[in-house]
């Protein structure tokens, strides 16, 4: 028995594990058109490489595989246990019928079907059960040396677990008997079937069975020209006639007798059995790496979907960050509550007259006319917090709206919506609780600043007459305000009060430290605000990460289904198959 691969099958078996693993790794989650069709291709390409591909390559020498298949009330268990000559596999009386496939192998060969080898996902066992998910082995030393035959389940049955192991039995096979009968074999399913053998040059054979003497010559006519038009032209041919089954449920061993000397001959000419396993082998091979090029297109298609919902909710929230940097440094919060405290703690009754002339003295007017108290300062930071979280919470629930309205407007962007937690058209339930401690750490990092920039001039009357928290609110001031160093005629209210907050820090750090502190805390406010959106962004962001679409995936499964290609090229070409080597 040798189990070692050729060199040159090696190098195939590597680029083939390579391919099975991309095919693994791609994800197809959403319900993009045609994405159903890419999605059983993916699944039954895999399970080819596995059950078959990959091991047949690793055994080349392993017996033939004949599964047998067909439509319900073919006769296919009957069929099998007259070719073994005893009762192996129990034909079902009600459908659908439920039971394990069952592999019916010489004695001498059982060393070829373990786990490790063809169907490594179905356990194995030795008696009939009803666990689909089971391999039944049945030793017979009427099936010969280098042969095993399966039974598998109907095609077509009601059951879609049935359905899908049968497709999955056949897509094991070196060889499909295929059986139908007379009244049933211009059935579409059965074609469906058949024309995936052709397309992937599946070797077949067909069994006409349970057909009437007298429409044997007519059925087996038409059923030959169907079989030529559809590219199965070559494939043998059986004729089962209708007749009663004995005691065990047997056909008459005459009715078998020529599928049973076809199967005999292939199984004692090994250059038969190699040449039947190198025409299904090679034509899986070459389908499997032909289809994969399908399957990358249609994640190229989820990658774009993904980028497209990721980049609608990044849209929307960099342009809630845009706007409230904007509200922030033109003047719009230096508006209402926050303008009345900060009126209430520079006393601006002339101040902002005097602003309009003897500009060369205004710093010291302003120092001089400064009647605030720590109170008055507090009450500034308090009406500022309460503005900006104001404002912060308005473009949050705008995003959102935004982000939500964008992705609804997609069958894929309703679905991910709908899979979300909450309502992600609204901001989130914390964002008020975080988005108050972000100002209010904030307005902290001012204050530091102010007491950071002032240690040597703590003592100095004019740091003393304004203090940490005044200095503070009048930084916070110049950030609201772009027209911050504007005077005369074109300072308005919110310009002016800017200008004011700016002489103010002036007398105390000078021009260059307060035009420093005050885009340190406009960044710093940025950066804030930053992180503050990403964390609501995060709530849609976070719903496309978790599809897990790799956008190097496409270009992996083609890359691999490329080397694939080449190596089958080159082995053809160096003819290795002479040899058995695949």
């Amino acid at each position: 028995m040798s189990t070692e691969p050729s060199k040159e099958s090696t190098k195939m078996l590597t680029a083939l594990v390579r391919l099975r693993s991309a095919l693994q790794e791609i994800s197809l989650p959403l319900d993009v058109p045609g994405v159903e069709d890419q999605r059983a291709a993916r699944a039954e390409m895999v399970d080819q490489l596995e059950d078959y591909v990959i091991p047949r390559l690793m055994t080349i020498d392993a017996p033939l595989l004949t599964v047998v298949g067909g439509s319900t009330g073919a006769g296919k268990s009957t069929l099998v246990n007259s070719l073994v000559g005893r009762r192996v596999t129990e034909p079902g009386v009600l459908r659908p019928t439920t039971r394990s496939p069952v592999l019916v192998h010489n004695p001498a060969d059982a060393g070829w079907f373990g786990q490790d080898r063809i169907l490594p996902d179905l356990e194995r066992t030795e008696r009939a059960t009803g666990d689909p998910s089971a391999l039944q082995l049945v030793p017979a030393t009427t099936i010969p040396a280098g042969l095993a035959v399966l039974d598998a389940p109907d095609i077509d049955s009601v059951e879609e677990r049935n359905r899908t192991l049968a497709a999955q039995l056949l897509a094991a096979a070196d060889l499909w008997l295929f059986v139908t009968s007379a009244a049933r074999y211009a059935d579409q399913v059965p074609w469906d079937f058949l024309k995936q053998a052709a397309d992937r040059s599946t070797a077949v054979a067909i069994v006409l069975d349970r057909t009437p003497p007298e429409a044997i010559d007519t059925v087996a006519a038409h059923l030959a020209r169907m079989l030529a038009s559809r590219g199965l032209k070559d494939s043998p041919l059986f004729i089962v006639t209708e007749g009663t089954v004995d005691a065990d449920g047997l056909l008459p061993a005459a009715a078998v007798k020529d599928i049973r000397g076809w199967l005999a001959s292939l199984a004692a000419d090994a250059d038969a059995r190699a040449a039947v396993v190198k025409q299904t082998l090679e034509g899986a091979i070459r389908s499997v790496s032909s289809r994969a090029y399908a399957v990358a297109d249609a994640v190229d298609e989820q990658v774009k979907a993904t980028t497209w919902l990721r980049e609608d909710a990044e849209r929307a929230y960099a342009q809630a960050a845009e706007s409230i940097h904007k509200a922030s440094a033109d003047g719009t919060l230096l508006r209402g509550e926050v303008l009345a405290r900060w009126q209430e703690f520079v006393g601006t009754g002339q101040l902002l007259k005097s602003l309009e002339s003897n500009v060369g003295r205004v710093r010291d007017r302003i120092v001089n006319a400064v009647k605030g108290k720590p109170r008055q300062a507090e009450r500034v930071t308090v009406a500022v917090e309460s503005g900006l979280e104001t404002l912060l919470l308005e473009h949050a629930e705008t995003a959102a709206e935004q982000a939500a309205a964008s992705w609804g407007s997609t069958a894929q962007g309703k679905a991910l919506l709908a899979e979300g937690s909450g309502d992600l058209g609204r901001a989130s339930r914390e964002f008020r609780r975080e988005a108050e401690r972000m100002v209010r750490e904030w307005q902290q990092g001012v204050l530091d600043m102010v007491r950071s920039e002032g240690q040597d001039k703590r003592g100095t009357a004019r740091f003393l007459a304004f203090g940490v928290n005044g200095l503070s609110v009048a930084l916070m001031v110049i950030v609201f305000a772009s027209t911050a160093g504007v005077t005369g005629a074109e300072v308005g209210i919110a310009g002016g009060s800017a200008v004011v907050g700016q002489k103010l820090l002036e007398a105390v750090f000078g021009d260059q430290a307060v035009r420093r502190l005050a885009e340190r805390a406009r960044k710093d406010l940025d950066q804030r605000v930053q992180v503050l959106l990403q964390r609501e962004q995060a709530r849609f962001t976070g719903l496309v990460d978790a599809l897990g679409v790799d956008t190097g995936s496409p270009e992996r499964v083609r890359s691999a289904a490329r080397r694939v290609t080449d190596e089958r090229f080159a082995t053809q070409g160096r003819g290795v198959h002479g040899d058995h080597s695949a």
